[in-house]
């Protein structure tokens, strides 16, 4: 399970890199989907996520199957950087 910090960071990237104004990271649920009904993120904000993982956590993603398991929450996206992540 992905520590609370990380959710945290993660939270404050999404909203950085796909420019939600207004969002505060305590208002998105770990849980919340960040596509459709959730936050509302189309697939440019998709292409901002993988950049996101890529930069800051050193995550490719090059398979959009990969993608669409990895970019469901922050809960998802934690777990997998916790795995994967290879900077520090």
């Amino acid at each position: 399970m992905a520590s609370e910090e990380l959710k945290l960071e993660i939270k404050k990237h999404i909203i950085n890199y796909c420019n939600l104004m207004g969002v505060e990271p305590e208002s998105v649920g770990d849980d919340t989907p960040l596509f459709g009904d959730g936050l509302g993120l189309d697939s440019i904000d998709s292409l901002e996520l993988v950049v996101l993982l890529e930069r800051e956590y050193g995550i490719k993603i090059n398979n959009p199957q990969e993608g669409r398991k990895i970019l469901v929450d922050v809960n998802h996206m934690a777990d997998y950087i916790e795995a994967n992540k290879t900077k520090g």
